[in-house]
């Protein structure tokens, strides 16, 4: 089915920030298990998992639409040099994301392809979902102090 030209660059822009965040959500996961803060590298760990999953939805969306997924471009990647800078870099990053994805889905309801608004909601969910969970961190951070949060974080 061929698709709206518009929406498939828009599928590829925000492929482009999926790929990214997968770059800096796992430089962080492995930053975190180097200083043995072992829930946190699982936390972004799973939130890089979670961004390759949305990235291949929307590979597979692009190629049903007659699009060629661009998988070369990456915004610029912020790693963080400790943790509340970490959460600060992926905060801003979800940020950024779910406003492009709404973005995406007005242009798919405006291009009348529902099905694609349908992928995008889902998605949308997702990183309402991730964005809530660095918050929650970075409230632990603020109510607990850096270093007794850390001292959660370690292994049991």
């Amino acid at each position: 089915m061929k698709g709206d030209p518009k929406l498939i660059e828009t599928l590829n822009a925000l492929l482009a920030d999926e790929l990214t965040a997968i770059n800096q959500y796992m430089v962080h996961s492995e930053m975190c298990d180097n200083w043995g803060y072992e829930k946190l590298h699982k936390h972004f760990e799973k939130r890089a998992i979670d961004e390759m999953k949305h990235a291949e939805k929307l590979i597979g969306r692009i190629l049903f639409l007659e699009g060629v997924p661009i998988v070369t471009n990456l915004k610029k990647i912020l790693i963080g040099a400790d943790v509340p800078k970490q959460l600060a870099n992926d905060h801003a990053a979800e940020e950024d994301a779910i406003k492009a994805y709404n973005n995406a889905i007005a242009l798919a309801g405006d291009v009348k392809d529902f099905a694609t608004r349908e992928v995008l909601e889902k998605i949308l969910n997702d990183e309402d979902m991730h964005i809530d969970a660095i918050e929650e961190l970075q409230d632990q951070i603020n109510q607990m102090s850096l270093q007794i949060f850390l001292t959660t974080q370690v292994k049991e």
